[in-house]
């Protein structure tokens, strides 16, 4: 989440235009002035011709590929699982019964079935799927997001990076800025969109504050400043935090805001298609947010480490969620006009085990998994590669994480000999790695 540093503070404690600037702001639970300044000195000068939007979808845990989009029913039943199968919009191309919305709508998507995790942990997955490099002990590599936000910047008074909430785990840096600093983080919430009341801390104002009351604020720090500037006190230090606090109060009182997290203003039937749940509602709010001017949303969902009751997690709770509101951000995408220009990925962990175990799950797997890619010129219906008889190794066009990387980058503009700047200075390469030439 972005942070509110202590820039207000001087040698005698707290300065009274930082006091009342805390009030303004704080008050409404709102951490973005010192961030923003920070992300206006570090922005890339550069700007891409034609950027894209993306948001990917991060299932924390590791989807299994055999019960889901890898099904392999002529194995033994300690392999097979519980489910059966079903033909899906691509003759020849079969799912587990627990995906039907996904098996009908196959030809709006790519599939990936010749993934190689080459990772079985936790915590590491997180930072190379969603920075397509391996672990360094001396820096952490930036997410997707936070690449796109130092990139691109704003598009309108919204971040450029959201994340929807908190299931990623950031031991190793995933979902991290990284080298590109905490003024190139998402800006993290996780309230529910399925809730009645639904609110957002730190742009929604508390019970209590009203517009008007800060506008008062406004101007009471306008009147401030005018005296400490007639002090000489540090005149350029202020008119750089006036720009950033205006920025910061832009953002709590521009309409897109507003109308971006006004959910309630959809129709009930687009709703109901989405699915009346924490995710179906998040992925409609995810296209509200591209619409209005995010970049970048990463969409969390956690429990998918189905260690034990893997079939019934996946048949009751983990998988009708996403199988209903996937296609339908889809479509909805798509009959929106903004399929081509939004990039929408589906990333997790690993793959799990071929065999079951005896809790009726399966474990971690570093060589066989799966991942989803849609829209910004990727083809509908593509399905590429396969893995052998128990789905444990590729057999057919292996894919590596940098490759899925490097796709992405692809997708979105961006350049693929990315470079930036360590802490120390020294000039590192952000991705490794060739897109994937069947999605070129």
């Amino acid at each position: 989440m972005l942070q509110f540093s202590r820039l207000f503070r001087d040698c005698a404690g707290v300065s009274r235009r930082g006091f009342l600037e805390i009030g303004a702001l704080t008050g409404l639970g709102l951490t973005l002035p010192t961030a923003l300044a920070m992300r206006k000195a570090a922005a890339n000068d550069e700007t891409l011709a034609a950027p894209r939007n993306c948001i990917l979808i991060w299932t924390q845990g590791g989807t299994s590929h055999h019960d889901t989009f890898d099904p392999k029913p002529q194995a033994s039943a300690s392999v097979r699982g519980e489910f059966g199968v079903i033909n899906t919009a691509i003759p020849g191309v079969q799912f587990t019964e627990v995906c039907p919305n996904m098996a009908r709508e196959l030809g709006r998507y790519g599939l990936i079935r010749s993934w190689n995790p080459e990772n079985g942990s936790h915590g590491n997955a997180d930072q190379i799927m969603m920075s397509g490099r391996k672990i360094n002990q001396t820096l952490h590599y930036p997410t997707y997001g936070s690449v796109v936000s130092w990139r691109q910047g704003f598009k309108s008074a919204l971040p450029p990076f959201v994340q929807m909430g908190t299931n990623i785990d950031n031991r190793s840096g995933g979902g991290m800025p990284g080298i590109l600093g905490l003024q190139n983080g998402p800006f993290q919430m996780n309230a529910d969109p399925n809730q009645k009341q639904f609110s957002v801390s730190d742009i929604t104002p508390p019970s209590g504050v009203t517009m008007e009351r800060i506008d008062r604020r406004r101007k009471m720090l306008t009147a401030v400043d005018q005296l400490q500037r007639q002090a000489e006190l540090q005149p350029v230090a202020f008119n750089a935090l006036d720009e950033h606090f205006k920025a910061a109060l832009n953002m709590i009182t521009a309409p897109e805001t507003k109308k971006a997290f006004d959910i309630d203003s959809e129709e009930e039937k687009l709703r109901d298609k989405y699915g009346r749940n924490r995710f179906g509602q998040s992925c409609l709010l995810a296209r509200r947010l591209i619409e209005s001017g995010v970049r970048f949303v990463t969409l969390t969902d956690g429990a998918w480490d189905t260690h034990a009751g893997n079939f019934n997690a996946l048949k009751n709770s983990r998988m009708p969620p996403i199988d209903q509101a996937l296609p339908a951000l889809l479509e909805d995408l798509q009959d929106r006009g903004l399929l081509d220009s939004t990039l929408v990925v589906w990333l997790t962990d690993f793959g799990r085990t071929p065999i079951i175990n005896s809790a009726g799950g399966r474990d971690h797997w570093a060589s066989a998994g799966f991942a989803i890619m849609a829209g910004a010129g990727v083809p509908g219906g593509s399905v590429i590669g396969a893995t052998d008889d128990e789905g444990s190794k590729p057999i057919r066009d292996e894919i590596f994480s940098e490759s899925i990387a490097a796709t992405i980058y692809e997708k979105l503009g961006l350049p693929l000999d990315l470079m930036a700047k360590a802490p120390d200075g020294r000039p590192v390469r952000l991705i490794e790695g060739h897109p994937i030439k069947q999605w070129a």
